[in-house]
């Protein structure tokens, strides 16, 4: 037996496991229309990613531009945090409702196909 499938069956002996292969996990719960809270918390991941590498590269092509090494050294790390504060708040956000069903639908998925 492969580990591989070892692993499958140590999840699938889980209480979540046992609960997702036993229940309906399906996707129903992507059928409704999402609510505002959902659309800000998108927007808020969306402004995460502009946020994040892209401003990074930005401060450090006008540190060396500027010859002033304190803006990368200093906004750099702060841009990142702000990023990933932002992001966070987004999963928080849009991520709440939706993502215990998809996983519980993929474990049942993944363990129907490797057990």
């Amino acid at each position: 037996m492969n580990i591989i499938r070892k692993i499958a069956q140590g999840i699938a002996k889980t209480k979540f496991g046992r609960n997702a292969l036993n229940e309906n996990a399906d996707l129903t719960v992507f059928n409704k229309k999402p609510s505002a809270k959902v659309f800000w918390g998108v927007f808020l991941m969306l402004i995460s990613y502009i946020a994040g590498w892209p401003m990074i590269g930005l401060f450090g092509a006008l540190s060396l531009y500027w010859k002033e090494p304190l803006i990368i050294i200093i906004g750099g790390p702060i841009l990142f945090g702000v990023a990933h504060i932002a992001f966070f708040a987004g999963l928080y956000l849009a991520g709440g409702r939706y993502v215990m069903p998809f996983i519980r639908w993929a474990t049942k998925v993944m363990l129907k196909k490797l057990i």
